[in-house]
């Protein structure tokens, strides 16, 4: 007689590590997070705070955005967003960390420097930081600088990988590079010699230990995308017929369609006047989104739940394979997502359910949502 989804049974071995028998369980299913919201009253105020602290001897003043249900100090599984302050004249100590991070200037500006690159953020600008490249940030101007920190570090630290380190400040930084590393080894075992042979008609090879010790790297640089310049390819009008989202995208991510390895960003523009979008189905993935609204205003809803939101707010508006659906109202938005959409790709892991009575595509291992077009003229529905 067989038995239907047994519980797993756990045996305690005398190594101290188990074995777990889970012959005929089920496997896992997503287990989303709620939906939750930071107000912009509630990052102002706790931007009023981190200003009036003394500095820090590192000089980061910095305040993690917790979800309630995280154990750690992270708003999205596997991803933290930080409130970041500097005064004028303030500068932070340089770091390297092995994170992938996104950087949003959401009040006054400053400087970033990045190994040997610097950008200028002006407020509503977006840059990027390179894993393990030395960063610092510097307030150059005559009025407090506020950033909003996205980074995949709960990830790495569930990994037991998170690393950081100090940077002195005669840090030499390692010489961009266009190709294989020029390892330090005998000729004969030079990566020129070694063996890459196909071992079946499948395709499958087998490849020297070389391969797995010199990658090829791929040119990662600190980007900047000016708010000025994204914002103006972007509709301005009501009618206007322009693109009202569009990918803030890093080359170095190739088909991973990233800001950074980890995430992707989008500007969300839809100017006032525009007739707002009746409630329908949404659609649902197994990327997380995080939104950031600056402009405008409207309502979300998640799994049958409203959430609105205002100019400030900070919104986790796509939990894991969550429906979800956004509606703008007459006057417009402007919004910034975060979303760890590119990680996903990178663990082909990402599955796309635009509509609910329809197929779930895993994206980038097959034809995606074909036939899109932007905009999305609501006004023509």
């Amino acid at each position: 007689m067989s038995v239907t989804n047994p519980v797993p049974v756990s045996l305690a071995l005398e190594s101290g590590t188990r074995v777990v028998d889970a012959s005929g369980a089920d496997l896992d299913s997503p287990t989303p997070w709620a939906p939750a919201k930071f107000s912009g009253a509630e990052i102002a105020a706790t931007v009023e705070r981190l200003a009036a602290a003394p500095a820090p001897a590192d000089g980061r003043r910095v305040a993690y955005l917790v979800h309630p249900e995280s154990v750690a100090h992270s708003f999205a599984p596997g991803i933290d967003v930080s409130i970041e302050v500097l005064l004028p004249g303030e500068l932070t100590n340089p770091i390297r960390r092995n994170a992938s991070l996104v950087e949003i200037s959401i009040e006054g500006s400053g400087t970033v420097v990045v190994d040997d690159t610097t950008v200028k953020l002006a407020e509503r600008d977006v840059c990027n930081l390179p894993s393990m490249k030395s960063h610092r940030f510097v307030n150059d101007g005559t009025e407090r600088w506020v950033r909003l920190a996205y980074s995949n570090a709960p990830l790495l630290a569930f990994l037991g990988t998170s690393y950081h380190e100090r940077v002195a400040d005669d840090w030499v930084p390692t010489p961009s590079v266009d190709g294989p590393i020029d390892m330090d080894e005998p000729a004969e075992i030079q990566r020129g010699t070694a063996p890459d042979v196909e071992v079946s008609p499948s395709g499958a090879r087998l490849r020297g230990y070389e391969f797995l010790v010199d990658i090829e790297p791929v040119r990662n640089r600190a980007l900047h995308w000016p708010y000025a310049v994204i914002s103006d390819q972007m509709s301005r009008e009501a009618k206007d017929r322009k693109r009202t989202i569009m990918a803030l995208y890093n080359p170095a991510t190739e088909r991973k369609q990233g800001a950074t390895g980890s995430f992707f960003v989008t500007l969300s523009q839809i100017p006032p006047g525009h007739r707002p979008r009746r409630e329908g189905p949404g659609h649902r993935h197994s990327s997380v989104a995080i939104n950031y609204h600056f402009e405008g205003a409207g309502y979300s809803i998640v799994d049958g739940v409203r959430i609105d939101w205002a100019p400030g707010d900070l919104l986790l508006s796509a939990p894991s394979w969550r429906e979800h659906s956004h509606y703008p109202s007459e006057a417009g938005m402007s919004v910034y997502t975060v979303q760890d959409h590119p990680l996903h790709i990178g663990m082909e892991s990402l599955i796309w359910q635009e509509d609910l009575k329809g197929p779930i595509l895993a994206l980038g291992q097959e034809a995606g949502q074909t036939g899109y077009v932007a905009p999305r003229n609501w006004d023509d529905e």
